[in-house]
């Protein structure tokens, strides 16, 4: 008899709304794995965020790299406080984890979810994949600022493009394209004024494309891009861009899809050497802490994206349809439109999985 496998998570609740909707999102996982029986899930708590910042005079721990590594994956909530800048406490954590760890591949599943209203003029519903450069280009943290104070202050911020960078993203999105029914790809770009490293970026794109015969792409403006997604949407399918680009692009295509409040994220090192994290989309949202009421759904989504990456694809799936008849069932927080409390979706949650039995 095969032993079940088990899944070490690190559980890393940060700001906010994020020890909220991680908690709730806990609760229904493991339900999850006590129902169905057929895999082990442990959380283990790292308390790194902004208490933590106040208290060390960092967001981390010294040695947060290895002690990551010891995990499957890592579920994290929020990160950013109303009292510390956002260069800060952005630069402290999840930048401090994605880049060295070489999550170099942010992957935003993009549809319209029960509970939500496509916000287009469409018959159609939007489902798109969305795939973004995660550890250069725009945010590669270089640059700097001289004459402070001065009027003649002076910044510099530098993207760097790497081939190697562009070439492993490409050809990620490439095969998620290959892997959906459409096979459709849309490459985003300005080359047009960016003329050093998006037309290395384009001339890349290019080449990996010659081998996926299969996958019909094309490439598009970034500004051009955004009339696309609400004029056509309907046209596109998955999506690659630059870490800014695809920054801005995808929190549009959530709000055009029915909510922000309900998108997952997943930061996925696709060689595998190093756990992914993954995490909701909405940030720390401090003007409803604490109330209960925040939307634990885009941590639900973003907990079934991590089971269907460490092999779990059956019970991601379950999970997602019984997250999906909650929604449907109008168990909705306030942003949705609902009256319900986060712990009036978790129950409902879990009252589904029990279901599963």
């Amino acid at each position: 008899m095969t032993a079940k496998p088990t899944y070490r998570i690190a559980s890393i609740p940060g700001d906010g709304i994020g020890p909220e909707v991680v908690s709730a999102t806990i609760q229904a996982v493991t339900e999850l794995s006590q129902t169905l029986g057929t895999f082990d899930i442990d959380f283990t708590h790292i308390p790194w965020g902004t208490e933590y910042y106040k208290q060390h005079g960092k967001y981390v721990s010294a040695n947060c790299l290895d002690e990551l590594r010891q995990f499957s994956a890592a579920l994290f909530g929020a990160v950013g406080d109303p009292n510390v800048p956002d260069h800060i406490s952005l630069w402290g954590l999840l930048l401090a984890l994605r880049s060295p760890l070489q999550l170099y591949a942010n992957v935003r599943p993009v549809r319209t979810f029960p509970g939500t209203k496509c916000k287009l003029n469409t018959t159609k519903q939007i489902n798109w994949m969305l795939v973004r450069e995660n550890s250069e280009g725009e945010y590669s943290g270089q640059g700097g600022r001289s004459h402070i104070d001065h009027p003649w202050e002076a910044a510099t911020e530098i993207a760097i493009f790497t081939r190697v960078g562009i070439e492993r993203i490409m050809r990620f999105a490439f095969e998620t394209a290959q892997s959906r029914p459409k096979k459709l790809l849309t490459v985003v770009t300005k080359s047009n004024s960016m003329r050093h490293g998006m037309v290395l970026w384009d001339k890349v794109a290019a080449e990996v494309a010659g081998d996926f015969p299969d996958v019909v792409w094309d490439k598009m403006l970034v500004d051009a891009m955004t009339v696309r997604m609400v004029d056509r949407p309907e046209s596109l399918d998955t999506i690659v861009g630059t870490n800014l680009h695809m920054d801005i692009l995808s929190d549009l295509a959530a709000a055009l899809a029915g909510s922000i409040g309900v998108a997952p994220s997943a930061n996925l090192d696709p060689t595998r050497k190093n756990p992914s994290i993954f995490e909701p989309v909405h940030g720390s949202a401090f003007d409803i802490t604490g109330k209960g009421v925040a939307n634990p759904v885009a941590t639900f989504w973003s907990a079934a994206e991590m089971l269907n990456w460490v092999g779990e694809k059956e019970a991601a799936r379950k999970f997602m349809e019984c997250v999906e008849k909650v929604c449907e069932n109008g168990v909705l927080t306030a942003d949705l439109g609902g009256k319900a409390k986060t712990q009036d979706v978790v129950d409902a949650l879990c009252a589904e999985i029990g279901k599963l039995a």
